[in-house]
């Protein structure tokens, strides 16, 4: 290329790179950049995934690389001879080595995506204008935007490329090329033979990228959606009450656009933008949704993860009633366990698995706080209740209306729902007290006090302080102590010693 191609890369990256080119060339060994790194730069992103190929086995040669640079060997795959330096400080990064397989055109030949198969020379890594390895045309398909597979046999040869595929495409906003889409239609099914933690990754970086619904319909499309989540097959066409627009599967898809069009993330041709000015929002609700929660993972994604499964007990959990009106009682519950099951196949952690089911479990209940606004009593109990997800549950709730009437959205009506729900988190925010009230008495008070014998009916009598402080019924110690006197008489003989 005949213009500066170097990435927008930390200055700590590059620096690391000059360094390990000093070390190959001493020991005249081969090395070219490839993969992400290289297709990053050309597209003017910040450099991302590093992927060296060598002329030598990796997993001889990089421990010494290692040592040399100061960092930590890693082996991957002694099979496939692939290993990985990581490097600490304020930005970790690391760098995988992967032993190359006759020429540097013949290595890339092997690769997935044309995009990825653009190597240079590590030699030429300080200079403006490096030559580019460029066998298969990627740089032609990064100029056009598209996702090409280099050949059907990419599929078999490692099964997660299937998902790779439309997630690259949904990252860079590109489309995914029509034969390859072919090809992934043709080998869905070699998906459910790939680690969960694999599957797990590729979805939730497609779901972190911008039009997640679409992506998630075009997963749809390639038959990997059903593939990877099987649960979601009995969803289709499940017909709802009249006031839903779209059967259980179109709904769910729908909740996921809603929630980026509720977190200004995404634009919606489905909703007015009038909508958005009663919808909660702020410059605190933006950084709390950009919170990371597990590896890489943000409250924002796994909130779209918890809108696509919100529902996915309804088929099971259908009824008619005597009036002929269709219900799903108990779906919350149902789903609950569900969608934790499908997160402990896909190897997600015990605190994210823990944050989607709690989502799921309490989606109606924001909107079933009373007429009205609500009591600091029932706000008190939302969030003792809900916990950390607390938060994110309104937008779930929100979303999950605006996915319900669609295109026949009644603004009034959601006027008056939204703007309930941005109260209870306006107290949240005004009135820390209401969710976290300071501690007036505790168990030693009540054991010293008044006698009672260690046991459950403490922890009871402490919450029905706690709650009665939130509802500003009690604020100091001494009303806090006669409340729990009033209470005594009805506490059986057994509690008192």
């Amino acid at each position: 290329m005949n213009s500066d191609w170097r990435p927008r890369a930390k200055k700590e990256s590059l620096q690391l790179l000059v360094r390990l080119r000093d070390f190959l060339a001493q020991r005249s060994i081969e090395g070219y950049l490839s993969g992400g790194f290289v297709r990053d730069a050309l597209m003017g992103r910040e450099g991302g995934d590093i992927d060296v190929i060598i002329g030598a086995r990796a997993m001889e040669l990089v421990p010494e690389v290692a040592r040399a640079l100061g960092g930590r060997y890693v082996p991957l795959d002694e099979v496939n001879q692939i290993a990985r330096v990581v490097f600490g400080g304020r930005s970790p990064l690391h760098l995988d080595f992967s032993t190359m397989r006759g020429s540097i055109e013949e290595d890339l030949a092997l690769r997935d995506f044309t995009i990825n198969a653009i190597a240079m020379n590590i030699k030429d890594i300080d200079k403006p204008s490096a030559p580019l390895i460029d066998p298969f045309g990627g740089r032609e398909d990064l100029k056009n935007g598209v996702v090409r597979a280099l050949g059907e046999e990419a599929f078999r040869q490692d099964a997660a490329r299937l998902l790779r595929g439309p997630r690259l495409a949904a990252e860079f906003g590109f489309s995914l090329d029509g034969e390859t889409k072919k090809q992934i239609a043709r080998h869905h099914r070699l998906i459910t033979a790939v680690a969960g933690e694999r599957v797990r990754d590729e979805l939730c970086r497609l779901l972190a990228a911008l039009g997640a619904a679409q992506s998630l319909r075009l997963l749809d499309e390639l038959g990997l959606l059903e593939a990877i989540l099987p649960e979601l097959s009995a969803m289709r066409g499940e017909e709802q009450p009249k006031e839903h627009f779209w059967d259980v599967f179109e709904h769910s898809i729908e909740t996921v656009a809603a929630i980026e069009f509720l977190l200004r993330i995404g634009d919606s041709a489905m909703y007015n933008n009038e909508a958005l000015t009663f919808a909660p929002w702020s410059a605190e609700l933006e950084q709390y949704f950009d919170e990371e929660v597990g590896a890489s993972l943000s409250r924002k994604t796994l909130l779209k993860l918890a809108g696509l499964l919100h529902d996915v007990a309804k088929p099971q959990t259908k009824t008619i009633d005597e009036r002929g009106r269709t219900r799903f009682l108990g779906h919350a519950k149902e789903g609950a366990g569900t969608a934790d099951n499908i997160m402990q196949r896909l190897r997600f952690s015990a605190r994210e698995r823990g944050m989607v089911e709690r989502m799921v479990l309490h989606h109606l209940r924001p909107g079933q706080m009373g007429e009205g606004l609500p009591t600091r009593r029932a706000i008190y109990r939302y969030f003792r209740d809900v916990g950390d997800v607390a938060i994110d549950t309104i937008f779930l709730n929100l979303a999950d209306h605006l996915a319900t009437r669609g295109p026949d959205l009644d603004l009034e009506g959601w006027r008056q729902h939204a703007q309930k729900l941005a109260y209870i988190l306006e107290e949240r925010f005004r009135e820390e007290s209401i969710v976290l009230p300071p501690k007036l008495i505790d168990g030693h008070d009540l054991i010293k006090i008044f006698g009672l014998s260690p046991g459950p009916k403490i922890g009871e009598l402490l919450e029905a302080v706690r709650e009665a402080q939130a509802a500003g019924e009690i604020n100091t110690r001494e009303e806090a102590l006669s409340f729990v006197k009033d209470r005594m008489v009805s506490l059986p003989e057994s509690q008192l010693t």
